[in-house]
């Protein structure tokens, strides 16, 4: 089998995009997202070229995630590429003015789901001695700007968490 891609937040944008880049470099994919309609069609579209398995979950869920992944066939289980792209930005307004709400999903997709994700991968790809991770970011992890205040937290985290995984895997 073809070494393995698990993209989430693959129904559109940067996700989508990944997932045809590693389908059109022969790299299976596994497609991750909340709506299982667009992970249908977009699985339909690349199975013309590569497999493709598909898992509907929200990232922000950490049963779920942990669920859907302990849920992959075993052919599907030695993944080689981890993107963690499943992000948001929304309720972009000054501090003052903001919706608690916008921030904690905010936190909780842009944060907490990717630590959900890689966690409940990290363990097999470090035993397998294999794998890379890409966190997928913004500028927003390196400058502010205004009332972009709960994004440019969520993103700064990303960064953080992204280097502090570089130094915790040297050497695996």
């Amino acid at each position: 089998m073809n070494k393995i891609a698990f993209i989430t937040g693959a129904t559109s944008g940067i996700g989508m995009a990944t997932a045809k880049l590693f389908a059109k470099n022969d790299i299976n994919v596994i497609l991750c997202g909340r709506r299982a309609e667009r992970l249908e069609k977009l699985k339909s579209e690349l199975s013309k070229e590569v497999e493709v398995y598909s898992l509907a979950f929200d990232v922000r869920n950490r049963a779920s995630v942990f669920e859907a992944i302990a849920s992959l066939p075993e052919k599907w289980q030695n993944i080689e590429y981890l993107i963690n792209n499943a992000g948001n930005a929304h309720g972009l307004d000054l501090s003052q003015d903001a919706s608690l709400d916008d921030w904690e999903d905010m936190i909780d997709i842009n944060v907490k789901g990717l630590m959900y994700v890689t966690k409940a991968l990290l363990n097999g790809m470090t035993d397998r001695k294999a794998g890379h991770i890409v966190n997928i970011s913004s500028i927003a992890g390196k400058e502010v700007y205004t009332k972009g205040n709960a994004y440019c937290a969520s993103k700064h985290a990303v960064t953080a968490l992204s280097d502090g995984l570089r130094l915790d895997l040297n050497g695996t």
